[in-house]
């Protein structure tokens, strides 16, 4: 017959191996329930379940990294402390890399636990885990304490993972959005050369990244009147692409039905105050030129001065109102008129041309670019657009900050 001891050893194994297999029966749950993309509060409450119901863990704190910070994921048993109080306890025990009892700790918040439980990912710790009131002892602790340990590092695993997919769909998202918003302002562009017996219009786009807030429009109205805008739309991406959408066909709109610039500006900040509720806003020129009467009607709402080139004199375009989008109301609006001789040059541009990332110890600012006017201006307005941007990146020898658009015209 077997001896007491030879049956003691037998049930031992047989305890042991049930045990294995109930552990890898939770590992199994864990992991299919991670592959069906179970949310997290789900995966932590079946953590939760395994330490509480088949290990007998009387008390958890579970922290994980987020953002250069911690957050406790999981809790239960005794007093919570706080989690700075928490994470400042753990980061003496950061160098430990295995599971390290605690009985007996000098600090006052590790003592109350029975096992530090370090999680790393990437030979980088992500992870602390606090264990209390746990009273398995013998052969079975080192077992218990490395099964702890892996499932709570494949549920770190996991999470970690679906964060990296999260940001990858953001980025698909945001780069798709970049495309739509490309394409349509693609569509918002006008011809870039354009001359008839009156004019003569050159235009330079340059995006400071695939997608900018630049605009610019030139429409002859009937025979006689010609108008043009450019305009400066606050942010990026789809929404101020669509916003600059609906701002060239309200523009275009209005300016086949309304004679006075002021009410065209004036219903154009009406259209995007009600589209953004002030979140978003609009500088812009535009102008209105008569070839019968030779006189130019213009409001400047915010934007950089155009530039207006005759007779070897140079005048600015500063008369307007505010930029539009702000205010319910615009507090007023200056319309501006002048008289314009043949061989006039007009030239219309963005804040993009004068900021730089200044590589040299000249700058570029609305002086030189009144300068360069003064000397350059009897080319053609294609010739001068393309001067005028060589002619930047020889002197200033940097790169533009933000959106470059240049709309040159010759008044005959």
């Amino acid at each position: 017959m077997p001896g007491i001891d030879e049956i003691s050893a037998e049930d031992e194994l047989i305890r042991l191996l049930l045990k294995r297999q109930t552990e890898l029966n939770a590992l199994l749950e864990v992991t299919q329930a991670i592959n069906k993309d179970t949310r997290t509060p789900v995966l932590i409450q079946m953590l939760q379940v395994i330490l509480k119901s088949y290990l007998q863990v009387g008390k958890l704190r579970f922290l994980i990294e987020k953002e250069e910070s911690y957050v406790l994921l999981s809790k239960y048993g005794g007093e919570i402390e706080s989690v700075g109080a928490l994470h400042t306890a753990c980061l003496k025990l950061s160098k430990i890399k295995w599971p390290t009892p605690l009985a007996g700790h000098e600090d006052e918040v590790l003592n109350k636990y029975d096992y530090f439980i370090p999680i790393y990912h990437k030979k980088r710790a992500s992870a602390f885990a606090l264990i209390g009131d746990f009273n398995t002892s013998g052969e079975l602790l080192n077992n218990d304490l490395n099964f702890i340990q892996t499932v709570i590092n494949v549920i770190v695993v996991a999470l970690e993972n679906k964060k990296l997919f999260k940001e990858r769909l953001e980025a698909e998202r945001f780069q798709r959005e970049m495309e739509l918003a490309a394409e349509v302002q693609n569509m918002l562009i006008p011809l870039k050369v354009y001359k008839d017996h009156s004019v003569e219009v050159s235009a330079r786009y340059i995006p400071h990244q695939n997608i900018g807030g630049d605009y610019f429009d030139f429409i002859r109205l009937n025979k006689h009147e010609l108008l043009w805008c450019i305009a400066d739309v606050s942010g990026k991406g789809i929404s101020a692409a669509l916003l600059m959408a609906n701002f060239q066909a309200s523009l275009r709109a209005w300016a086949a039905v309304e004679e006075d610039l002021t009410n065209i500006v004036d219903r154009l900040n009406k259209i995007v105050v009600d589209n953004t509720k002030g979140e978003r806003f609009i500088t812009l020129f535009v102008a209105k030129y008569n070839e019968k009467t030779r006189k130019l009607n213009y409001i400047n709402a915010g934007h950089n001065a155009t530039i207006l080139f005759s007779d070897g004199e140079t005048t600015t375009l500063k008369l307007g109102t505010t930029m539009i989008g702000i205010f319910d109301d615009l507090p007023f609006i200056n319309q501006g008129e002048i008289d314009v001789e043949p061989g006039t040059l007009i030239v219309n541009y963005t804040d993009g041309l004068l900021d730089h990332e200044y590589h040299s110890n000249k700058t570029w600012g609305e002086e030189s670019l009144i300068e360069f006017t003064q000397k350059h201006g009897h080319l053609s307005p294609d010739e001068f657009n393309q001067l005028l941007m060589d002619h930047i990146k020889l002197v200033i020898k940097g790169k533009p900050i933000d959106d470059v658009t240049l709309l040159t015209l010759r008044i005959f």
